[in-house]
Formats: C-alpha cells, structure tokens, sequence
C-alpha cells in the first residue's frame, strides 16, 4: 500500500507521452499488421472512453496500387507509420507543426536534436 504522493511524482500531474487518437492508431496497427494506417478522426466518447475511426489501406489491393494519389502508401518504408509517429495524430503529438524559429527543438526529432547539440565538434582548426 501506497499513502499519499509518490516521491518522484513532482507537483504537476503526469500525462501521457502520446495522445488517445495516436493511442488508438497504433493499437489498431498492431492488430492488423497486414493493413497500412492512414489516418483517423474523433467519432465520440463518453466518461470514461474516447472513440476514434481508424482509416486502414491494403497496400497490395491493385486499385491502391494503380492509383497515383494514393499508392505512396504502398512503398516498403509506409510500414507501420502508427508506430513511428508518423501519421497526422502522432506528428501532431510530436509538435511537427510548428513553423520557423518555434519548431528548432522539435526537428527532425527530439532524439536528433539533442545529439546534434551535445556531440563534441572537434573542428580542424581550433
């Protein structure tokens, strides 16, 4: 049993790392693996469950193919965008659409950024 607050807690709530519409991305991408995810939109919720329609595409349905407005879709490196955080939900979550000066800690990712700024840059003249 736990009484009162968890020392490492801090003052201010802990909130997810990724958003439900993302959540709910890549929960319908693991159980269909076969399927690439597009995108998703809010459809409703209740008190305790927020309810999203996940648009699912076959990449190997020859109309996808054949279409070239959508047959991006098909190419090896499209797999598992849900998980990447690729899709509209998880850039979103990312802060990918910010512009200009606002967005110089965000881009390309969080990870890169931070190696970018703290690798030692041992110039040839110094």
């Amino acid at each position: 049993q736990i009484y009162g607050k968890l020392k490492r807690q801090g003052i201010n709530e802990k909130k997810p790392r990724r958003n439900h519409r993302a959540i709910a991305e890549s929960r319908v991408g693991r159980r269909v693996p076969a399927l690439r995810v597009l995108s998703s939109y809010w459809v409703g919720q209740d008190a305790t469950f927020k309810f999203y329609e996940v648009i699912l595409v076959d990449p190997t349905h020859n109309a996808i193919r054949n279409d070239p407005k959508i047959n991006w879709i098909c190419a090896a490196h499209q797999k598992h965008r849900e998980a990447r955080g690729v899709t509209s939900a998880g850039s979103k979550g990312r802060g990918m659409q910010s512009r200009g000066n606002k967005g110089n800690k965000k881009k390309p990712s969080r990870k890169a950024n931070y190696l970018r700024r703290n690798r030692v840059k041992l110039r040839r003249y110094r």
